[in-house]
């Protein structure tokens, strides 16, 4: 189920946005001079207007000023993390947990040794599979998953994507557009119900087929033990 979202406070929340300038100030040479540009224009400009038609236009030029900063630091912060995600293993899941909207991701649902993986993404537009990791490994992964959970989802629609760069894959920077941009074939009350049969999949135990092994089975006495109570 989706997590209902935590409130933040005023003093927490000016730590994020200091977090944020810092990040992107380190990654992006352009974003400190846009900054700078959306801190002058405005200014240079209510300069102006306060001289022509008085003191009133100052509140609304701060008001243009602190708005174009933040234009400036959402496009760019944006950027910088696209590409620090880009090539890093569980980015796109982390992207897809960050997306507004009741998107229920499960995290590595099938993976390998050399840091291959499967997402599970759940949501309105259907079950979603992510992989991510080397092409030709992740494609067995991928055939695994999907026999697997085509036995449970009935008639839910399914997608999957490799997670890359290469001609047929899907790169990190297009992951939001693609997933908002798909049918929204699910109501709330489908997607519940099928997260419910999802889980339940995860959480059914693995049991060896054929008879029991010896050493698995439980002692005589047990048994006895049993009968006894």
């Amino acid at each position: 189920m989706a997590k209902p979202e935590e409130k933040v406070g005023f003093g927490q929340r000016l730590k994020q946005i200091g977090m944020v300038f810092s990040f992107t100030a380190k990654r992006d040479k352009w974003f400190a001079p846009l900054v700078a540009a959306a801190v002058l224009i405005p200014l240079a400009l209510t300069v102006v207007a306060v001289i022509t038609w008085g003191w009133l236009w100052l509140p609304v030029g701060i008001l243009l000023t602190l708005l174009a900063v933040l234009i400036v630091l959402n496009v760019r912060s944006n950027a910088a993390m696209m590409n620090a995600a880009e090539g890093q293993p569980g980015a796109a899941a982390q992207l897809v947990e960050n997306m507004r909207g009741d998107w229920r991701v499960t995290t590595a649902l099938s993976s390998t040794t050399q840091m291959d993986m499967v997402h599970l993404v759940l949501g309105r537009p259907g079950v979603i599979l992510l992989a991510e990791g080397n092409p030709q490994r992740v494609r067995s992964l991928l055939g695994q998953e999907k026999r697997r959970l085509a036995k449970v989802i009935g008639n839910a629609p399914m997608y999957d994507y490799i997670i890359g760069t290469e001609e047929g894959e899907l790169s990190v920077r297009k992951l939001r557009t693609t997933l908002m941009r798909l049918p929204r074939n699910l109501t709330g009350k489908d997607v519940n119900a099928l997260d419910k049969r999802l889980t339940a999949l995860s959480a059914r135990p693995n049991l060896p087929k054929g008879a029991i092994p010896k050493n698995m089975r439980p002692s005589k006495g047990a048994f006895r033990q049993m009968r006894g109570r």
